[in-house]
């Protein structure tokens, strides 16, 4: 692996596979910084490719060599990124590209409005399951279950301010 520069971004790219590794806090700051996201864009627009090779292969992180987790960036990119929690992420050939654009174009935004939803959605549901025990314990003649000691409702006001920030 080679240390390559898109914009004031430093990366390793591999020169056999086009894949690059990004350090944890880089990635985060190329997340946060739309000026290093152009960058990308610009630089990378060219080589932008499609892995030719659909089989799934799971990577050792370049630090400390342990396996990654796969995941999908964003939850709703569609781009499925190797991951070492604290180290970095290995993009194949094209994925930063992905990335870059996904961010670009709200992805992130839509992905933080899907997690606050189906938050909302859970509360629901256990409200609803709640209130569902409480009635049959009524019915019953048994004792009121005992209400959750979360309150859902801050959390999600805690998801909303961070959206918003």
């Amino acid at each position: 692996m080679r240390r390559v520069d898109v914009g004031s971004t430093p990366l390793l790219e591999c020169g056999s596979c086009d894949g690059v590794w990004v350090d944890a806090d880089v990635f985060e700051r190329l997340c946060a910084d739309q000026e290093s996201r152009a960058a990308v864009l610009h630089q990378l627009e060219a080589r932008n490719r499609t892995p030719s090779d659909d089989r799934v292969r799971y990577r050792q992180c370049v630090r400390c060599g342990k396996m990654m987790n796969r995941v999908n960036f964003g939850r709703l990119s569609g781009t499925v990124v190797d991951v070492c929690r604290g180290h970095g992420t290995f993009l194949d050939g094209g994925e930063l590209h992905q990335i870059a654009a996904f961010i670009q174009a709200g992805g992130l935004e839509r992905a933080r409005q899907r997690s606050i939803d189906d938050l909302r959605e859970e509360e629901h549901r256990l409200r609803d399951l709640e209130a569902r025990q409480a009635r049959q314990a009524r019915d019953s003649g048994r004792e009121i279950p005992h209400r959750s000691t979360w309150n859902a409702s801050d959390l999600l006001d805690l998801l909303e301010r961070l959206r918003r920030s």
